[in-house]
């Protein structure tokens, strides 16, 4: 077990308030950049932050690049090599300018926690997501099974999230109130529903076809008819846990509250594509679909930005930018016609291309 040290402890607790009251960082932020800290106190044995020397950093970075991922037995990624560098950086920085450390720590210290540049350049590279088609959400819809409410529940979450690409853990914190079936639209209040940076907004549901939409009628149907459930309960609760015969915990009926972390709606992705034969895909991941189907839509640049809008975006050049990157074999398809069939002056016709210059006319 790891020692602790009780004076970096309380400056550790100084370093995260300034993270969230001046940096307005999230919880989940702080948990990272608490795991970064954990393990550079791992190399030093919890040596005290004003004994801090660059020899540590450079020790601690050699020994973090043959460290194991304690779930997969594989080295660390380079992404979360950058990731707690970065920490680290940013750490030793603020605490150079701290009474009492400031005489023991140089600015220019905090820069040894650093990769080289082929190693950020790794680490950093945009790689393609798997990314689901509509299609195969659609199979994996209808493959899930309806005998209990838990597993309609199960399904209408997969239905939901389809239909309006809401973050994983705003899912976990919908209440039957938000959802307005006659308006088409769920409303993403953050008075209640955990948002990203807080922000609150209406997203409509998108127009996918399939069963999805009578999925989550009948299930907010059966949530007030059958389980009498007021406008504040959880639109998606979480499973009341008991003892079965041989005094094993199980999931036996919905709960009357909500989830508290996103786990267990991962866990209900990943068991409904195994299901359905098909690799996992995580909740984010039908974001991105839902950017690739419009794109496919010949929007024109007013439809996309509502398309963008409906997503949270306040900028649409951040819905194509992060989301909206064309599939490998699509930009092979698309490289190949457009010498057949397209000349240059035709760019301006394609709808995507309008909205993207007009995205990047109004940042300029």
């Amino acid at each position: 077990m790891m020692k602790h040290n009780a004076a970096n402890e309380r400056i550790k607790r100084d370093y995260f308030r300034y993270l969230v009251d001046a940096k307005r960082q999230d919880e989940a932020t702080i948990d990272g950049v608490a795991k970064s800290l954990a393990r550079f106190e791992e190399s030093t044995k919890a040596r005290d932050f004003k004994r801090f020397h660059r020899e540590q950093a450079m020790a601690f970075k050699a020994k973090l690049a043959d460290a194991a991922n304690a779930r997969t037995g594989e080295r660390l990624s380079k992404a979360t090599l950058n990731s707690t560098m970065r920490d680290l950086r940013a750490f030793f920085f603020w605490l150079a300018h701290v009474p009492g450390f400031k005489s023991h720590i140089q600015y220019a210290d905090a820069d040894y926690f650093n990769l080289s540049h082929k190693d950020v350049a790794v680490a950093t590279a945009v790689r393609e997501k798997p990314v689901p088609t509509l299609e195969q959400v659609h199979h994996v819809l209808s493959a899930m099974p309806v005998a209990t409410d838990l597993q309609r529940r199960d399904r209408a979450l997969l239905a939901f999230t389809a239909l309006t690409g809401a973050r994983v853990r705003a899912l976990s914190s919908f209440q039957l109130r938000h959802v307005d079936l006659a308006g088409g639209y769920v409303e993403q209040d953050a008075r209640a529903v955990r948002t990203k940076f807080a922000k609150t907004f209406r997203t409509y549901f998108k127009p996918i076809g399939g069963d999805a939409l009578a999925i989550l009628a009948a299930w907010c149907e059966e949530l007030t008819r059958d389980h009498l459930w007021s406008a504040s309960d959880p639109l998606f609760p979480a499973s009341h846990v008991g003892l079965d015969e041989s005094g094993s915990f199980i999931a036996t009926k919905l709960s009357r509250n909500g989830w508290t972390t996103t786990s267990p709606i991962r866990d209900i992705f990943r068991r409904a594509f195994a299901a359905a034969g098909l690799p996992y895909f995580n909740p984010h991941s039908f974001r991105d679909m839902l950017v690739r189907f419009g794109m496919s839509l010949d929007l024109s640049a007013e439809a996309m930005k509502a398309w963008s809008q409906n997503l949270g975006h306040a900028d649409v050049l951040t819905t194509f930018t992060s989301y909206g990157t064309v599939p490998t074999h699509r930009q092979g398809e698309l490289i190949r016609a457009a010498g057949r069939s397209h000349s240059a002056n035709d760019l301006m016709d394609d709808p995507t291309v309008r909205a993207l210059i007009v995205a990047i006319q109004r940042k300029a």
